[in-house]
């Protein structure tokens, strides 16, 4: 089995690479790529994301291709992908970060800057935030509730569906940190930067 992580930009993923592998080990292997060849072929997929949801979305579609290979992937072939932060927000039909930017449509929904209340809330929420896990998820096996998971973003996912949402976090407001919707999962936070819980929830899907 293969784990691809698709590197299509210039953001540093080096932890999201380091953490794969570490879970893995040598059971799985772990590529790191931006072929379409390989992406087809794969296993399992993992979106990372830096950077605004413009710069992602940008990034996905000055490679000839991708978007579409991604597509197939997850909406017809129905293999397993994890997108993290900005991963997880280009699932949406738009987002409103730099300018108004057309998602990948998988999940319906928006992504729109976190309502500070008026500066009571400092943005980007940076640091460590407590789950409420709201149902059950393959990614969540063995997770508690209450657990803290690693953060830094402005921006959040406000799905159509409220029944895509398996966790969220009070930071101003309830915000949506985790989504699982068939095949496609989703954390606003950083697994890759959570310690041996976000370690956990990379081997809960590299398990699937």
């Amino acid at each position: 089995m293969n784990v691809t992580i698709v590197d299509y930009n210039s953001g540093n993923i080096s932890s999201v690479i380091n953490s794969f592998k570490e879970v893995a080990k040598e059971k799985v292997k772990i590529e790191v790529t931006t072929d379409l060849n390989k992406i087809k072929s794969s296993d399992k997929l993992v979106l990372p994301g830096q950077g605004s949801f413009k710069s992602c979305v940008d990034a996905l579609n000055n490679i000839k291709g991708l978007v579409d290979v991604l597509d197939d992937f997850a909406t017809n072939h129905k293999k397993p992908l994890l997108g993290i932060c900005v991963g997880l927000q280009m699932f949406a039909d738009i987002g409103y970060e730099e300018s108004e930017t057309k998602g990948l449509s998988w999940i319906p929904g928006k992504v729109s800057k976190i309502d500070n209340q008026n500066g009571n809330y400092k943005l980007p929420h940076i640091g460590w935030n407590q789950l409420n896990i709201l149902k059950e998820s393959k990614i969540f096996k063995n997770i508690d509730n209450k657990s803290h998971m690693y953060f830094v973003h402005s921006y959040e996912f406000i799905p159509e569906e409220k029944s895509v949402i398996i966790a969220t976090i009070d930071y101003s407001s309830k915000i949506v940190c985790a989504v699982e919707k068939d095949n496609i999962f989703g954390t606003q936070f950083h697994p890759e930067k959570s310690d041996r819980l976000g370690l956990k929830i990379i081997e809960n899907f590299i398990n699937l």
